[in-house]
């Protein structure tokens, strides 16, 4: 196993790679839809059963999330090399690697808990008082609170405090499956890679931001202004596709952008039946 992060080497882009990551995993997704559909429904289904488990499913899912990455990060490199995604690739995380996966997924827990507990820093603790009682309040009381600027900037200091957490366990899957790495040197090599890669990391966001927020709001937007009610339920139907191509492309997009970050110009190997998480 590496443990020393300064052995893992990766490149810095400049920030219209942001988007070329996305449009290299809609790319991928194009070719194999019906592949991709049926692996992120059956994805779907298992984190919706772990939510359902009493008191520990938003836990379990955080905690497993990185797992399950291993199989998608599996089904694109199996699709990179000529192959196709196939259902039992999603539980190849559980096959190999677990003792290092799960580390990652107790680190974002830990790591976004104390990020939002560092909020009574600047709110004095409203934050934590809204998430605490959000289920006994009714739409108006919700609101009001949300309107609170102390609580807004209680918000904002949680989020900033976030993002380390985030991009550190955004390719960290990726290095421990891939490049055989430990948990810690995985997050760690994760953290500084992103941060070298923070110009065409802000232009993927800007980019996921547009195609899943910007673009639905405008198109719902339309429809209701021309078709009135029936313009909403008619883009409800119709973002349901939508959601559901998105979604596969921003998954891809976690192994098109580790890949292109640091294995950039590589051949790649031929498909020998076995992916590197399959032990």
């Amino acid at each position: 196993m590496r443990d020393d992060p300064r052995e893992f080497v990766f490149t810095r882009y400049d920030a219209r790679r942001g988007m070329a990551w996305l449009a290299q995993a809609y790319a991928l997704f194009s070719r194999k839809r019906l592949p991709w559909i049926l692996l992120l429904l059956t994805y779907y289904i298992l984190l919706k059963l772990l939510l359902s488990l009493p008191y520990v499913g938003p836990y379990a899912i955080t905690i497993l999330k990185p797992v399950f990455a291993v199989g998608l990060l599996a089904a694109a490199w199996t699709q990179e090399r000529g192959g196709t995604p196939a259902l039992r690739q999603l539980f190849q995380g559980f096959r190999a690697n677990l003792g290092s996966l799960l580390p990652i997924g107790v680190f974002f827990v830990v790591g976004v808990t104390a990020a939002i507990f560092a909020s009574s820093l600047v709110d004095d603790g409203k934050l934590l008082d809204l998430l605490s009682n959000a289920g006994a309040m009714n739409d108006e009381e919700v609101a009001a609170a949300l309107a609170d600027g102390a609580l807004q900037a209680g918000m904002l200091f949680s989020a900033l405090l976030t993002i380390p957490v985030l991009i550190a366990t955004w390719w960290a899957p990726a290095l421990v499956v891939f490049q055989n790495a430990g948990p810690g040197t995985a997050l760690a090599v994760s953290l500084r890679a992103a941060l070298a890669n923070w110009r065409p990391l802000a232009i993927y966001v800007l980019g996921v931001s547009f195609y899943g927020v910007v673009l639905p709001a405008l198109f719902t937007g339309m429809l209701v202004l021309l078709l009135q009610e029936a313009g909403l339920l008619t883009a409800k139907v119709l973002l349901v596709p939508y959601g559901i191509f998105l979604a596969a492309t921003l998954h891809i997009s976690d192994y098109v952008s580790y890949r292109d970050v640091f294995h950039a110009g590589e051949t790649l190997a031929p498909l020998s039946g076995r992916t590197p998480a399959s032990g």
